[in-house]
């Protein structure tokens, strides 16, 4: 009986903390990818909301049958997830991390009045700086870190990905690479473990006769982490890839597919790194994180990743939670 719920999109409910451009466009990805059967829009712009619930809703005779609707805390029970985007927007020329102080206040306010009617569901986090808001919002729900997910670097895998098959002209489902770390300036590109058609990115390049030299790995690795600031600075936010992310997540959770994803969670002593959230691939089921995988990096990488831990800590332990 459970498992024929767990396909049967009708019964799934998902609530969406701030309606902000992130919120809004994963609500119509949502609304488009036909994974649920309700929708829940909650922020303290409560005009602006209802504008967006009645724009949404006047899609959905074209699309899926969903009831989408504006709501408040108490609405969060009964979901299976509850996404946080709310939070202040990062500003043109501004690290993710120099945001972490006004949205930490903001979740401290925001978190405890989602587990006070709803302590089951998956919180997932896609607000920034994600890798401390998701510790944050761990911290101070006080559910298992399994149950608190951080989106974390899948849009920089994505990216990553993407750019890989531009360079050697394939579909970018077919290429296979991870960022890990921070989603942020101190994030790694996982080369070491890049492959294409089961093949190594070294092989791969002799049997096809082409090149990937360091220098040109330097600027793909370069572009992946300065994406949001050109984006930002041509056209303020970043929100179609990130909404597209969060629904592969949502997928995997209310699907149960354990789908292996880039996503920031608890790191259990991996690299001797403890007690701070960042991205590693993870399975990912209807509970939430299944399992976190140890890859075999190589020295540089592991070096970078624990700096990469290093440089979350130091912001974690100006943070009073």
């Amino acid at each position: 009986m459970k498992v024929e719920r767990m396909h049967d999109q009708r019964s799934h409910k998902i609530v969406i903390v701030g309606s902000g451009k992130v919120g809004t466009t994963f609500a119509y990805s949502l609304l488009l990818a036909g994974l649920v059967g309700e929708i829940v829009l909650i922020d303290v712009d409560k005009e602006r909301t209802d504008g967006e619930v009645m724009d949404l809703n006047h899609a959905v005779p074209l699309t899926n049958p969903v009831h989408i609707y504006q709501g408040d805390y108490s609405d969060c029970a009964g979901a299976e997830v509850v996404v946080i985007t709310a939070g202040t927007a990062q500003r043109p020329g501004e690290t993710r991390l120099d945001l972490f102080k006004r949205n930490t206040a903001i979740f401290k306010q925001i978190v405890p009045q989602i587990v006070k009617y709803n302590q089951r569901a998956i919180l997932l986090v896609a607000t920034n700086p994600v890798d401390i808001l998701s510790y944050v919002t761990h911290k101070v729900a006080g559910l298992p870190a399994a149950q608190v997910i951080g989106s974390g670097t899948i849009l920089d895998t994505s990216r990553f990905r993407w750019l890989l098959s531009q360079h050697f002209n394939l579909d970018a489902r077919n290429v296979h690479a991870f960022i890990i770390g921070e989603h942020g300036d101190s994030e790694v590109a996982v080369w070491s473990l890049a492959n294409i058609a089961g093949m190594p990115l070294e092989v791969y390049c002799r049997a096809i006769g082409c090149q990937l030299p360091p220098d040109q790995r330097e600027k793909i690795g370069n572009q992946v982490c300065n994406a949001a600031y050109e984006i930002i600075s041509r056209k303020g936010a970043t929100f179609y890839a990130v909404a597209a992310g969060l629904v592969r997540i949502v997928e995997s959770i209310l699907r149960n597919q354990h789908s292996v994803l880039s996503v920031s969670n608890l790191v259990p002593g991996y690299y001797g790194i403890e007690d701070v959230y960042l991205s590693l691939p993870a399975s990912i089921g209807e509970n939430g994180v299944e399992s976190i995988f140890e890859l075999p990096l190589n020295e540089k990488e592991e070096a970078e990743l624990v700096k990469s831990a290093n440089t979350l800590k130091d912001v974690l332990e100006q943070l009073e939670i």
